[in-house]
């Protein structure tokens, strides 16, 4: 009938709009990140492992086949901007559930390096990516499957916000993934950007 086509179309271009809306958001976020690094002494004492826990929580509307383990030190955190922090763990936590199926299970870990910084990083069993992808996974746009990239809501900026925020804070994105066994995505911050937390040192 003619007003369901209507309402077929005004639906179509609600999703258009919702989606140009956070393309636009992604990119000012990003043009804002791209802008310097943040001072050494910058921003404040993050607690990363509760941020963990707050993420995994308002993933439950969006997944509940996927089995999600922790490996978390409670004890250090990273000075910076927590939005930022939060944006960029997020982001790799949502991608591990988006781009891989039911019943994988990832693994959420955020642990001291050998050089005494601190590595996020979040790992799954999934279908994992071909190596010629890897060295573009985060530019900007750049997609391993964009036809399911769209599907799930994807701007095609997310992991180029994971990098820009990893540099912000002195640190780098590593990927690694090898298809039909998994896939590795780690933050590795250095240590003269961690620090002790203060609820820890009180215990």
């Amino acid at each position: 009938s003619l007003a369901a086509g209507v309402k077929k179309s005004l639906k179509h271009i609600s999703s258009q709009s919702d989606r140009m809306s956070g393309i636009v958001e992604d990119l000012l976020q990003l043009s804002k990140l791209e802008a310097n690094r943040l001072g050494e002494n910058e921003g404040q004492a993050v607690d990363i492992s509760t941020m963990i826990v707050s993420m995994i929580s308002a993933l439950a509307d969006i997944t509940t086949n996927h089995t999600i383990e922790l490996d978390v030190d409670t004890s250090r955190g990273v000075i910076g901007s927590e939005r930022e922090l939060y944006s960029a763990c997020n982001n790799l936590l949502t991608n591990a559930v988006r781009y891989t199926d039911p019943g994988t299970v990832i693994t959420v870990s955020w642990k001291i390096s050998s050089d005494g910084g601190m590595n996020y990083t979040v790992a799954d069993n999934g279908p994992g990516i071909e190596a010629r992808h890897l060295s573009r996974l985060s530019e900007r746009f750049y997609r391993v499957d964009a036809s399911r990239s769209r599907d799930e809501g994807g701007t095609g900026l997310g992991l180029a916000i994971v990098k820009h925020a990893a540099q912000r804070h002195g640190g780098v994105l590593n990927i690694v993934s090898t298809p039909g066994t998994g896939s590795e995505f780690e933050i590795e911050f250095p240590a003269n950007r961690t620090t002790q937390l203060q609820m820890a040192v009180n215990q």
